[in-house]
């Protein structure tokens, strides 16, 4: 019986192609008015996600005074870890009652191999889970980092990454249910026209599973209301 650990299991998103030059900038994201409409339920995404992630890559470019954007590229740093809880004993059931439930010739192990098996399996987890919480503080490795920038409160994260109250959250004020991914800082990137004195551009490119993030650019630029957000999804095909 072959078991994965859960990091095994989700593929690496593509490399991205190389973008034209030239690429049109979408208008800046709108000040939101009124009450901000409510993400969607997790029944509606499952009857629309597919068995495979779609990945979609992005440009983000920001716009603005130079010292905004140094402030904004200081605070956006950090680790790149959603410091979600694990519940170890579940964890370990889970694998050991997958494992025993193997029947006929599938099941090479004993009751008590799979046991041990299933305790090994947590140990893993749970030491890959210490090894990534050691970083969150100390760690800026990640150029944008949503944690930092829109964090899940205390009460969702205590509640475990598939939870369906912890995804509704994650559908309402991020877009997506999951950090990006390959984040980086686009070099040379171009102002598209000319800026004012004393004024710059950021640049960011980073892949999403199946959706744009752009809730949690609606919050960010709230925060940084001196910054224009311009986000750009570019085909890899």
């Amino acid at each position: 019986m072959a078991l994965r650990f859960p990091w095994e299991t989700e593929p690496d998103p593509p490399e991205p192609a190389t973008p034209p030059t030239r690429q049109p900038l979408p208008p800046p994201l709108p000040k939101p008015r009124g009450r901000r409409p409510s993400g969607p339920s997790r029944s509606d995404a499952s009857q629309t996600a597919t068995p495979t992630s779609i990945w979609r890559y992005h440009h983000l470019t920001i716009k603005g005074p130079s010292a905004e954007l140094e402030a904004f590229a200081a605070a956006a740093r950090g680790p790149g870890i959603i410091p979600w809880e694990i519940n170890g004993a579940a964890i370990e059931e889970d694998i050991f009652i997958r494992a025993v439930s193997q029947t006929g010739g599938q099941r090479s192990l004993s009751v008590a191999g799979c046991r041990i098996l299933a305790r090994q399996f947590r140990e893993r987890i749970e030491a890959r889970e210490a090894r990534a919480r050691d970083r969150i503080g100390v760690s800026r490795a990640c150029p944008f980092d949503l944690q930092v920038l829109v964090p899940i409160p205390p009460a969702i994260l205590a509640l475990g990454h598939d939870h369906p109250t912890a995804l509704a959250w994650l559908s309402r004020h991020w877009g997506i249910s999951d950090l990006p991914r390959q984040v980086i800082l686009r070099p040379h990137v171009g102002p598209g026209r000319r800026q004012k004195a004393g004024h710059g551009v950021l640049g960011y490119g980073f892949f999403t599973a199946e959706t744009s993030p752009r809730p949690a650019l609606t919050t960010i630029a709230e925060a940084w209301p001196g910054l224009k957000f311009q986000l750009l999804p570019i085909a890899t095909d």
